[in-house]
């Protein structure tokens, strides 16, 4: 861990590999810091899709200035995860520059800046990264050209990695919405997948339902007037950015489960009194997650989790799932792992989390529906639903409150708890909507508040 400039102090950086390993023995050494700094409080920032370290301390920065004045007694300690993950120059985040080539990136070819997101993310992968731009480019209208764009993606994001991330197999990144293999958005033809990409974009674009394009698809098919199919070519950039986050997915959960987790037991062992706050924005609540499942037997230094736009599935935490009673969300059971509560914050306005998400998850996970005619919009997002739209399900016992309501307290001392963080997370455009709208004061103090940080 490092001490760069920050909002806060002490801040240290806690950066892994996409494997889960830090460098040497430094965070070791950091987690004593911690005990000798008399810390009582550490709280635990891992960011979502962002893979430039300035975009994360730029954010941990924000979102942790607040907290000193908010708890003046507190002896809190701030850490920042960093690791391997990259943003689309295109989504826009709230507050935060916007890259020249935002908007125009989905219908042409590369820009410079996902260019070489990609390239820092997927390391070896020139030749292909570049023949994809090309394709994305010149858009040949030939079917033959579409599968080849959907073979090369397949080959960029490695969907059957070797080494620790091989460890999470097909039902982990599906966070236990039973299928039959790897992403099997791949598995038919590419055409029809970036079809209906194209036709949940254009429902974003034109100011559709967060459930999206399913609607607008099912209100506008062939025979009915103004219908007309969409070019798929306008949906293959969304594959690209959907492959990505598949591996981003599985890279989460690997950095969580072998690298933050034993990480929080090492500074169990070097500082007992230490309480420890995870906090995970996106796929980051997914990798602090993740790091429960990576806790030793009896460590019970996390005394809350907070959720931020959780990018998982929404029965991740379930014991048996309403759709099929004989299986799990992957995560069963790991809410018990806390000495506090769960605290998982969504927010309607989030489109990439209402609609992206569970088109996604549905295209990963199942070959034969995901080129089936789009049934209701609920009924996608009830089976493929996420975290961060409509929060922890099929969990007995999960509490719910709006956003005032968990800020008045006091709130559960344990179990799941959703909050409708919709009152501020509610800005941005498409297609990712407000799921980057996390810097808010109100949800810095909801970090407090679950943890009883005071």
């Amino acid at each position: 861990m490092a001490e760069p400039t920050m909002s806060v102090t002490p801040y240290w950086e806690l950066t892994f590999d996409a494997d889960g390993d830090t460098e040497g023995g430094r965070a070791d050494r950091s987690a004593a810091e911690v005990a000798r700094r008399g810390v009582r409080d550490l709280i635990v920032f891992a960011h979502g899709w962002n893979t430039d370290r300035s975009a994360a301390t730029g954010l941990y920065s924000r979102f942790f200035a607040p907290m000193p004045a908010l708890a003046p007694a507190a002896r809190i300690g701030y850490v920042g995860v960093v690791w391997p993950s990259m943003r689309f120059p295109d989504e826009p985040i709230p507050d935060f520059p916007r890259s020249a080539a935002a908007g125009a990136v989905r219908r042409g070819a590369l820009d410079g800046e996902t260019r070489h997101a990609l390239l820092e993310t997927f390391p070896g992968r020139v030749s292909a990264v570049d023949r994809v731009g090309r394709l994305l480019e010149q858009r040949p209208p030939e079917e033959a050209a579409l599968e080849e764009f959907g073979r090369l993606v397949r080959l960029l994001v490695d969907v059957e990695p070797h080494g620790p991330q091989a460890l999470f197999a097909a039902d982990t990144l599906t966070d236990g919405v039973p299928h039959d293999g790897g992403p099997q958005m791949f598995a038919g033809p590419t055409a029809k997948v970036c079809e209906e990409f194209a036709r949940a974009l254009a429902g974003l674009e034109a100011g559709g339902p967060a459930s999206g394009g399913p609607e607008a698809g099912a209100a506008r098919g062939p025979g009915v007037e103004g219908f007309s199919l969409p070019d798929p070519w306008d949906g293959a950039h969304e594959l690209l950015r959907q492959a990505t986050y598949y591996a981003m997915k599985r890279r989460a959960g690997t950095v969580g489960e072998r690298g933050l987790g034993p990480f929080v037991g090492r500074l169990a062992a070097v500082a007992p009194a230490v309480r420890v706050h995870l906090v995970g924005h996106s796929f980051g609540g997914r990798l602090v997650s993740f790091a429960l499942r990576g806790l030793l037997a009896g460590v019970r230094a996390v005394k809350s989790v907070t959720l931020l736009q959780g990018a998982f599935s929404h029965y991740a935490f379930a014991a048996r799932l309403p759709h099929d009673a004989r299986a799990g969300g992957v995560l069963q059971g790991q809410q018990n792992r806390v000495d506090g509560p769960v605290v998982c914050c969504h927010s309607s306005f989030d489109a990439a989390l209402g609609t992206m998400y569970p088109l996604a998850s549905r295209m990963a996970g199942d070959a034969r529906g995901a080129f089936e005619e789009f049934g209701v919009g609920s009924v996608l997002g009830a089976k493929w639903g996420a975290m961060g739209h409509d929060g922890v399900q099929a969990v007995p016992g999960t509490r719910a409150y709006t956003l005032a309501e968990a800020l008045a307290g006091p709130l559960p001392a344990s179990g799941c708890v959703n909050v409708d963080a919709a009152a501020v997370v509610r800005r941005g455009g498409a297609p990712a909507g407000a799921h980057s709208d996390i810097v808010h004061p109100e949800l810095a103090r909801l970090v407090l508040a679950a943890g009883r940080v005071r």
